[in-house]
């Protein structure tokens, strides 16, 4: 078991970035597969990235080339890069850690992960 925190969300304009941040306490990220995801009011857990325990990163479709994830293996930390945000990334980030992750890379379903923050809200509004 990992203890996760999210911080760094709040509202900020279109066009406006944020790098979002997740503290991890219990068990190193050095072993784990992380995920970010995000989930609107009354919609699912919506997948936003993710970093592999060998370093490999993936983002999503929609938030490629606009979103980096990274990770600092050293201080058990994970972040999320979020540049030219629209109103549509309005959201509760939130991230995840899996210790058993299954064959084939990073898992985009929420189920696959069983270590989750508190979650941190982010709003793209004018």
């Amino acid at each position: 078991q990992v203890d996760l925190v999210e911080s760094g969300g709040r509202s900020v304009q279109p066009g406006g970035s944020l790098r979002l941040s997740c503290a991890g306490s219990g068990r190193p990220f050095s072993s784990a597969t992380l995920g970010w995801f995000r989930q609107e009011a009354g919609k699912e857990r919506e997948y936003v990235g993710g970093i592999s325990k060998s370093g490999r990163i993936d983002e999503s479709d929609t938030v490629k080339g606009r979103f980096t994830v990274s990770r600092d293996i050293a201080n058990n930390m994970l972040y999320l890069q979020m540049n030219s945000l629209r109103p549509e990334d309005t959201a509760v980030y939130y991230c995840a850690a899996t210790y058993q992750p299954p064959l084939g890379g990073i898992p985009t379903t929420p189920s696959s992960y069983d270590n989750w923050g508190q979650g941190t809200q982010v709003t793209v509004s004018s």
